[in-house]
């Protein structure tokens, strides 16, 4: 059964009232793809009740970014979500304003240092302590058993799990794999803006980071770096890149010696769209 909530205090009291159950959260921003709903479908079969949440963050949003255009589709979220006709509770928090995550005079910001300089950090200044702050927040609303992210936003997945070893929450963080439609595009609500040629274009994220984990695969780090930083060097002249990084996936440091796991993630903007991909793999620094 699905239950709607606009509103904090009257979703609070629900909450208080399922004690110690089970819960887990898929936090959203809606407009619900086939990778929020795996989450959903995820949530469902290990816990008695999931949460979904469905708002539009602003503080992540940069002054120049698309907060506005957003697609805010509830109605069809709702849908979506009743279409996996999951038999257990699936509550839905859609707050009806922004004053209902951040009430007036709200001023705190929840910052993570170390993991949030680089990549979508660098170049969207501000977004990650946006995406900290509401996680915060959902997190002290929602107080879930566990929370399902995917591994797509695989920096933001990162800084999320460091806020809740550093401030010891209560809950487990599980990522999920990333889901692709059948061109091996990864799915994402930002995917609509794209026409078909440019759709065709994006594909150019994802195949530009299999080359380079099959050259991780097939050798050595050591032995792979000429190529790899080859392929990077190339890729970067173009300015639709705004970056193609390999780095540990553990800390996304540079990878070392003691490297056992690398991810690859790039960021390409396609016309308007700023689309990010990645892949994990498994490496030998040298043989």
């Amino acid at each position: 059964m699905i239950k709607l909530f606009r509103k904090i205090d009257e979703f609070k009291e629900y909450r208080r009232s399922l004690g110690q159950t089970s819960i887990g959260l898929v936090p959203t921003m809606g407009n619900l793809h086939s990778g929020h709903l795996s989450l959903i479908e995820e949530s469902s079969k290990y816990n008695e009740v999931t949460i979904v949440t469905i708002f539009v963050n602003p503080l992540q949003f940069g002054p120049n970014e698309d907060f506005d255009k957003y697609p805010r589709t509830l109605e069809q979220d709702l849908q979506s979500i009743d279409s996996l006709s999951i038999e257990k509770d699936i509550l839905v928090l859609a707050p009806e304003s922004a004053s209902e995550i951040y009430p007036n005079g709200f001023s705190t910001t929840i910052s993570i240092s170390g993991l949030t300089e680089k990549l979508c950090g660098s170049s969207r200044p501000g977004h990650f302590d946006g995406v900290t702050t509401v996680v915060y927040q959902l997190f002290n609303i929602t107080k879930p058993s566990i929370a399902y992210f995917g591994q797509k936003d695989f920096q933001q997945q990162l800084i999320i799990k460091k806020m809740v070893r550093d401030l010891e929450l209560p809950l487990q963080i599980q990522t999920m794999p990333i889901i692709r439609d059948e061109s091996g595009l990864a799915k994402s609500s930002r995917n609509q803006y794209l026409s078909d040629s440019q759709r065709t274009e994006a594909l150019e994220l994802s195949k530009k980071i299999s080359t380079i984990r099959e050259l991780l695969q097939e050798s050595s780090f050591i032995d792979s770096q000429i190529s790899i930083n080859s392929i990077l060097e190339e890729t970067l002249r173009d300015e639709r890149w705004d970056y193609l990084e390999v780095l540990d996936s553990n800390n996304l440091q540079s990878i070392s010696p003691t490297t056992n796991e690398a991810v690859i993630l790039g960021a390409l903007k396609v016309g308007e769209t700023r689309l990010i991909d990645n892949q994990v793999v498994k490496i030998i620094y040298a043989r």
